[in-house]
């Protein structure tokens, strides 16, 4: 199952509990999941794999030019780039950083 289609499958449990509370009156009170409570972190190749026709090598610049929120974890050559997944979709959408 991808992220997206978890991501929708959840929104949908929560409408439903939300309903069943209206239905039933109850007092249950579940907090709402918000994408603001995640943060996906994407390797280089990841990147490639959301966004069709993207190269590692055009990651790795807008990486260096700070079009993109990345952590580099480690030093050198084993060190690996996360690109933040939500601000690299933003960018492809026009929103930028």
């Amino acid at each position: 199952m991808n992220d997206v289609t978890k991501a929708i499958i959840d929104n949908i449990f929560e409408e439903l509990f939300a309903l069943q509370e209206t239905i039933d009156g109850g007092a249950v009170n579940i907090p709402a999941k918000t994408a603001a409570d995640k943060v996906e972190m994407l390797t280089i190749k990841e990147c490639t794999e959301v966004i069709q026709g993207l190269s590692a090598h055009t990651v790795r610049q807008f990486v260096k030019q700070g079009k993109v929120k990345s952590v580099r974890t480690g030093e050198g050559r084993n060190g690996k780039i996360l690109v933040n997944k939500a601000d690299l979709i933003a960018y492809f959408n026009g929103k930028g950083v």
